[in-house]
């Protein structure tokens, strides 16, 4: 990795953590419920966001630093697994097994789904 990578990465990193928090707080403020959904859209939005990204890489659209950029530096900062694994566990703990249930499903397929559609937009770009 060349110092110019790494810088990328790390301006990346450092737009993409506050701007997941942001994005969170501004959706738990505004959704009352135990679902996490701010975290849910976070993990979304960037699954989307980085099969787009991944799309573009693929079709050769993106420069490798621009890659580095927005996909291992903010995507890798704004989308969180840890946070969805805590908040998951924390339903469970609080015996809503049919929220934490439904938390990983929508998550995981809503993620999915997210970065299937990016590739295929990124590829036709």
């Amino acid at each position: 990795m060349t110092a110019g990578l790494l810088v990328a990465v790390a301006v990346g990193g450092l737009i993409g953590a506050p701007t997941r928090y942001l994005v969170d707080r501004a959706i738990t403020a505004r959704i009352a419920t135990e679902r996490p959904w701010g975290t849910v859209i976070v993990n979304i939005s960037g699954s989307l966001l980085l099969g787009l990204l991944a799309g573009l890489s693929l079709a050769r659209h993106l420069p490798i630093t621009a890659g580095a950029l927005f996909g291992d530096g903010f995507c890798g900062a704004y989308t969180t697994f840890s946070t969805f694994t805590y908040e998951t566990v924390r339903l469970v703990e609080d015996g809503d097994l049919l929220e934490a249930a439904t938390n990983v499903a929508v998550s995981v397929a809503g993620g999915l789904a997210a970065a299937a559609a990016g590739v295929a937009v990124g590829l036709h770009l």
